[in-house]
């Protein structure tokens, strides 16, 4: 089992960055490939793909909406995975979560077993 905490949100201008971490818990973080997805705090709004990464780290997709200004990493020696957010839309406002998958880096929430609690990325305009 793998706890994941994320930190790194908060409230920016439109064009400004952040980065996102997810840090894990446990000793097998590199048998797990991570996800991170995000769901606006709107009434009928779903959790939507973001980001993934292999286990490696070697394989990477990414969604039409954030492709180009959004890279996720992954530092297995340090448990972590992070999300590197640029040129901030106020569009990308949602609560982010990063995932871990024992199968496979996918685009489906429902191929990851484990979940963080989500933190707070506000993009004024």
């Amino acid at each position: 089992q793998v706890q994941l905490v994320e930190s790194g949100g908060g409230l920016v201008q439109a064009g400004a960055s952040l980065r996102l971490s997810c840090a894990a818990s446990g000793r097998t973080f590199d048998t797990y490939g991570m996800g991170w997805f995000r769901q606006a705090q709107a009434p009928g709004k779903e959790r939507e793909f973001v980001a993934a990464i292999s286990r490696s780290g070697r394989g990477t997709s990414y969604s039409d909406s954030v492709k180009g200004r959004f890279t996720i990493s992954r530092d297995n020696a340090k448990n972590t995975a992070y999300l590197q957010m640029n040129s901030l839309k106020p569009e990308d406002t949602a609560v982010y979560y990063c995932a871990a998958s024992l199968r496979t880096a996918s685009s489906s929430p429902y191929q990851y077993d484990y979940w963080g609690q989500g933190t707070q990325v506000t993009v004024s305009s």
